[in-house]
């Protein structure tokens, strides 16, 4: 169903974008959330943006309970999709300095982008810096702190290529019987 309530100051969506239930949005004063055209954001999903920008893209799909944070920019690319609680982050705690606390050393931000039609896992996490590339897949469960390829298909934690993802369906060879019963 779209959207009938109104969105808090800071958040432009289409008309046609579809919100879950209890969805929320935490935009801090000129921060700012674009949600594109026949998006659909899974109930009890939750955008925290204390400083910059999240697009998320046309026909991204965003399962249950995803968590998107933000404080400098998170790019969610057209067709999108992600399972259920899936986490994106582009901030993290420094801890350059061994010899003082982490909750004193502040944090370190970097843009993160999801390429058009990757896919994400459930319980996935996209750590800051981290691009992932066009109609990549990120298995259920693992973390990326690194960069991974289009149409890779990473898995574990952290995230490592184990294959590709195939383009249209291969053919069965001449005299197979798959199919057949």
């Amino acid at each position: 169903m779209p959207i009938r309530r109104r969105l808090p100051t800071g958040v432009e969506a289409a008309p046609d974008v579809r919100l879950g239930r209890d969805v929320r949005f935490a935009v801090a004063p000129g921060a700012r959330i674009v949600l594109g055209s026949g998006c659909r954001i899974g109930d009890g999903s939750r955008f925290e943006v204390a400083a910059g920008e999240v697009r998320v893209g046309a026909n991204a799909r965003l399962g249950e309970r995803c968590v998107v944070s933000a404080r400098e920019r998170i790019d969610i690319g057209a067709g999108v999709r992600a399972g259920d609680e899936v986490l994106l982050t582009d901030t993290t705690r420094s801890t350059a300095d061994v010899e003082r606390p982490v909750r004193l050393q502040g944090v370190v931000t970097a843009p993160v982008a999801i390429g058009e039609g990757a896919t994400l896992g459930a319980r996935s996490c996209v750590l800051p810096g981290v691009i992932v590339g066009a109609r990549a897949v990120l298995e259920a469960g693992s973390v990326a702190e690194r960069d991974v390829p289009a149409r890779a298909l990473v898995v574990g934690v952290p995230a490592r290529g184990s294959g590709t993802t195939a383009g249209p369906a291969r053919r069965a060879p001449r005299g197979s019987r798959r199919g057949c019963s």
